[in-house]
């Protein structure tokens, strides 16, 4: 657990230990389908910004893709004070 490290001609002494990595946020969505356009409700307020959130709710619904739904998505509309976002896809489906 302890390794010597050599840097600009000194010898460091350096001890690893573990440490715990902050995991992804797992959350519960309600959901509107309508053609084009999902309408996304119940978004709890993560200590995220909302860019962040717009690129989670853009990846999963693209990814939804491989499983029967979800494709190339046109354009994220997100709303934090209301928890709401609408997701328009490029085609209808």
């Amino acid at each position: 657990s302890k390794h010597a490290v050599n840097l600009d001609n000194r010898t460091a002494t350096v001890a690893v230990k573990p440490f715990e990595l902050e995991m992804g946020f797992q959350f519960e969505l309600r959901v509107t389908v309508s053609g084009k356009k999902i309408n996304v409700s119940e978004i709890p307020e993560l200590p995220i910004p909302e860019d962040w959130m717009r690129d989670k709710l853009e990846l999963n619904f693209y990814k939804t893709e491989q499983a029967g739904g979800g494709g190339e998505i046109e354009d994220v509309t997100y709303d934090k004070e209301s928890g709401t976002a609408v997701i328009t896809f490029l085609r209808p489906g």
